[in-house]
């Protein structure tokens, strides 16, 4: 499986050849949804926290006496049923919201979902995106030289959720110069996941050959376990 390769200034620079087992993978919408709710799971972090009638202030006294004045009988004024008392059924903070994903179903999600997006023409193959100085101006013209080359001119269009730009590895000068755009986000290879790439329509891989073979370890590595 071969796929081209682009410039920043939006000029085919080659073809690489993809391994079957990252950009080959047959679509399993069943696993990625496991994975990526599984995920999700994992990212929330459950801070949310009521107090119970035991934790609320005040109750220490009986807001009135039992009987004699027509009144309905109340013992404490930390009940749930009163301002300012107990909630109910409420959030708690010590509630564990984390699944287990096993490695392997994990790995075979991300080779999933790089599959169907290769199959779409979603990921955009860069040859360098590497910035001397961060600059936004400059980054703003080779996404869009990018774009038109690939054949994706909406990528550079879209104002939400347009691309996860990949690196091989960190590169603070090309973070800094698309970093102001609020519609694409950067990641390195060893760190992106099936949430990432399904939170952005496009994906750009800048030196692919560096960022496949990251991908490809990544993916063999669990296989071999």
């Amino acid at each position: 499986m071969d796929a081209k390769i682009f410039s920043t200034e939006g000029k085919e620079a080659g073809k690489i050849s993809l391994p079957e087992a990252v950009f080959g993978v047959a679509w399993n919408p069943d696993l990625v949804h496991e994975v990526v709710i599984g995920m999700q799971a994992n990212a929330r972090a459950g801070t949310a926290h009521t107090k119970d009638r035991s934790e609320v202030r005040g109750g220490g006294k009986k807001p009135w006496k039992q009987k004699g004045t027509g009144r309905a009988r109340h013992g404490s004024r930390r009940s749930p049923i009163w301002t300012g008392g107990g909630v109910t059924f409420g959030p708690r903070s010590e509630k564990d919201y984390s699944v287990k994903i096993n490695k392997k179903v994990r790995a075979k999600a991300l080779a999933t979902v790089l599959s169907k997006k290769v199959a779409d023409n979603e990921i955009i193959f860069v040859d360098n995106l590497a910035m001397n100085e961060p600059k936004t101006k400059d980054a703003k013209a080779a996404f869009k030289a990018i774009a038109d080359a690939s054949g994706n001119e909406a990528m550079a269009r879209k104002r939400k959720n347009a691309a996860l730009v990949v690196l091989p590895a960190r590169d603070i000068a090309t973070e800094k110069s698309f970093r102001n755009f609020g519609n694409i986000e950067v990641a390195q290879a060893k760190d992106i996941n099936p949430v990432d790439l399904l939170t952005y329509k496009y994906v750009v891989m800048a030196a692919p050959k560096e960022s496949v073979e990251i991908l490809e370890k990544r993916i063999a590595a669990t296989k071999s376990n």
